[in-house]
């Protein structure tokens, strides 16, 4: 089974709201709702996990019921990093998932990724193991030789802009957590699974992404969130 797991443990204190963010409702709709509906509706994904921030696990079950999402097959807890809780889901996915099923990690606050992204990872997993979601980097990067000025500047066309959704091939994905938590490489509060890869010396592969592809962490955030969703892309636009 080709699993996606969704990341949802956060507590979103940066929102500043009185109930996390992946649970904030937008027209009547959670915002976890939006984005487990992408892997819900795509004919590659067979099943999803959903790591959820604790006391609130029943509270998805229902929500996943209410809104149609027949494939959830697990809510599990979360760790004290974002680590510790995608290793979590990893281990679980070992009751799904053989050899050459990818799994695809996504943060549940980025609730517009669509199918041509995870269509994209999906193949760029299945051709060479792993793809990360990337984007080039439109603006000129500096770096600071003190507070007030610098002579270097790093090249835009040689960095890219990763996030989620990123895919793995399953056994590769396990055994590259097993051996980073058993010798504490890339494990830390800042890193993720692809940074924890690149550290373990796997080299990734792009894959397509999307400016519409955010992440929910501010008020501002939100309202960008809703104004897409009023958006109607002309026939015409490619």
């Amino acid at each position: 089974m080709n699993i996606a797991l969704i990341v949802a443990g956060g507590s979103g204190r940066r929102m500043g709201q009185d109930i996390p963010k992946q649970f904030i409702n937008i027209n009547d709709k959670p915002v976890l709702i939006y984005t487990l509906e992408n892997f819900q509706k795509h004919p590659q994904i067979d099943g999803i996990i959903l790591v959820c921030i604790d006391g609130w696990h029943d509270v998805a079950r229902a929500y996943a019921k209410q809104f149609g999402i027949t494939k959830l097959l697990k809510v599990i807890s979360g760790g004290e990093t974002v680590q510790e809780s995608i290793f979590n889901g990893v281990k679980e996915a070992a009751e799904y998932c053989n050899t050459g099923d990818i799994v695809v990690i996504h943060d549940g606050i980025r609730p517009m990724v669509d199918a041509t992204v995870l269509s994209d990872v999906i193949l760029k997993a299945t051709q060479h193991g792993n793809a990360v979601t990337s984007m080039p980097y439109n603006e000129q990067i500096f770096i600071a030789d003190d507070e007030f000025s610098t002579l270097k500047y790093i090249p835009r066309d040689t960095i890219r802009r990763v996030s989620t959704p990123q895919a793995y091939e399953y056994n590769l994905l396990k055994s590259s957590y097993e051996k980073a938590f058993a010798e504490n490489i890339g494990i830390g509060n800042s890193m993720y699974t692809n940074t924890m890869m690149a550290d373990l010396g796997v080299r990734l592969y792009f894959a397509a992404g999307s400016d519409k592809n955010i992440k929910l962490t501010t008020k501002d955030d939100l309202e960008l969130f809703k104004s897409y969703l009023k958006t109607e892309v002309p026939d015409w636009l490619k």
